[in-house]
C-alpha cells in the first residue's frame, strides 16, 4: 500500500480508503467484519462512514467491528444530510454538527473521529456557526481533523477564508465525486487543492461500477423508467461514456490487468488526490480494488485516457491559456495540463 499526506497535514491515509455505505444493507456484522479484515490486511488505514449511511447502522457495524482494534485505523465519518424528519434533523447549525457528531461516536463506540467531514454545504448558516461548532468538538477532543465534502469552489474558499480570519478549523480534505468520466471537479477543486493544500479524497472512483468492465455499450444500465438499474451520478454524453469505457479496455488488456485497475490508477495519478474510497459487495471485490495501487499507468496511458475524457475548456480558462500562459502557477497547470 502507498501512503500519502492529507493535504497539509502531518496525516498520512492509504491511497485506498475503505467504504462501508453497504454496512446495514448488503452487509451484516459479520460480513463486515471479513471486509475489514481483508482492507486491514491489504494496508487500507482508513475506514469512511456516515451518520445517514444506512440510518446509523453502518458506523454501529463499523464500531462493533473495530472494537478492540480501533487505533489500527484512521475514521472518518459525516454530518448534514438529513437524519429524520424534524426542522433541526438537517444543516450544518451548531446544534446539528455537535449533535450528530456525539451520536456518531456513540456508534461507533469510540472517543473521537480523525476525520469529520461536513457532507453537503449549508447556504442558510453561517460559516463561522459551523466552524465553531467544529472548533469546539476539536478542543474537547471529539475529532481531530476536519473536512467537506461536495462543496463549489467558492463555498471551499469562504470556510478557507472564515477559518483563516477567526482561527477557528481549518479544512484538510474535501471528498469529491471526480472519475474519468466526472472531471467538472478539475475546473475549480482540484486547483485550490493545490493552492490550498486541502487534501482531496474521491468518493466513487468507478462511476458507480460504470468504468469497472461491469456495464458496457452492448450491456449498459437502464438509465429511466421504474425498473431503472441505474441511479448514480448523472451521465451527460453517453457516447463519450462508452468510448472512455473502451479505451480503459483497451488499455487494461495491455496491462493484464482488470479494468477497474486501470480507472482507480488514473484517479490516483491525478493531482491533489490523497485516497480514492473503494467499496465492494464481496471480500473479491476489496481485494482487487487494493490490488490496484500496483498498476502504474504510463505517459502514454495517461495521454490516451485524458485526451478521450478531457472536458470543454471553458471561459476564462480558454483566456487564461490564450493570454496569460507564462504566468500559471502549479494550481492553474492542475487544469491547464489536460489542454
Amino acid at each position: 500500500m502507498e501512503y500519502r499526506n492529507l493535504g497539509r497535514s502531518g496525516l498520512k491515509v492509504s491511497a485506498l480508503s475503505m467504504g462501508t455505505l453497504s454496512f446495514g444493507a448488503a452487509h451484516d456484522v459479520k460480513d463486515a467484519r471479513r471486509m475489514v479484515d481483508v482492507c486491514i490486511d491489504g494496508g487500507i488505514n482508513l475506514i469512511d462512514t456516515a451518520n445517514m449511511y444506512t440510518n446509523g447502522r453502518s458506523e454501529a457495524i463499523l464500531g462493533e467491528v473495530l472494537e478492540g482494534r480501533r487505533d489500527k485505523v484512521l475514521v472518518t465519518s459525516k454530518a448534514r444530510l438529513p437524519i429524520g424528519d424534524g426542522p433541526n434533523d438537517e444543516g450544518a447549525s451548531r446544534h446539528h454538527i455537535i449533535r450528530e457528531c456525539e451520536r456518531s461516536l456513540k456508534r461507533l463506540r469510540t472517543d473521537y473521529i480523525d476525520l469529520f467531514l461536513l457532507h453537503e454545504w449549508d447556504g442558510l448558516t453561517p460559516v463561522e456557526e459551523t466552524l465553531e461548532a467544529l472548533g469546539a468538538l476539536v478542543q474537547q477532543g471529539k475529532i481531530r481533523y476536519v473536512g467537506c465534502s461536495n462543496y463549489a469552489g467558492w463555498q471551499l474558499m469562504k470556510s478557507l477564508h472564515a477559518a483563516e480570519m477567526h482561527r477557528l478549523p481549518r479544512f484538510v480534505a474535501q471528498q469529491i465525486h471526480y472519475t474519468l468520466e466526472a472531471r467538472e471537479a478539475e475546473y475549480e477543486l482540484l486547483p485550490i487543492a493545490i493552492d490550498q493544500g486541502v487534501g482531496i479524497m474521491v468518493w466513487s472512483p468507478l462511476t458507480s461500477g460504470l468504468l469497472s468492465g461491469v456495464f458496457s455499450r452492448l450491456k449498459p444500465p437502464k438509465w429511466h423508467g421504474p425498473d431503472a438499474s441505474w441511479s448514480g451520478p448523472p451521465i451527460r454524453d453517453e457516447e463519450r461514456l462508452w468510448a472512455i469505457v473502451d479505451l480503459i479496455k483497451e488499455i487494461a488488456e495491455e496491462h493484464g490487468a482488470p479494468m477497474a485497475h486501470i480507472a482507480l490508477s488514473w484517479v490516483l495519478g491525478r493531482p491533489g488526490v490523497a485516497s480514492a474510497v473503494v467499496g465492494g459487495l464481496t471480500e473479491y471485490h476489496f481485494r482487487e480494488n487494493i490490488a490496484a495501487i500496483d498498476v502504474k499507468l504510463s505517459a502514454d496511458d495517461m495521454t490516451r485516457l485524458n485526451n478521450i475524457s478531457r472536458l470543454p475548456n471553458l471561459y476564462p480558462y480558454w483566456h487564461h491559456r490564450r493570454f496569460a500562459e507564462d504566468r500559471l502557477g502549479p494550481a492553474d497547470w492542475a487544469l491547464h495540463a489536460n489542454y
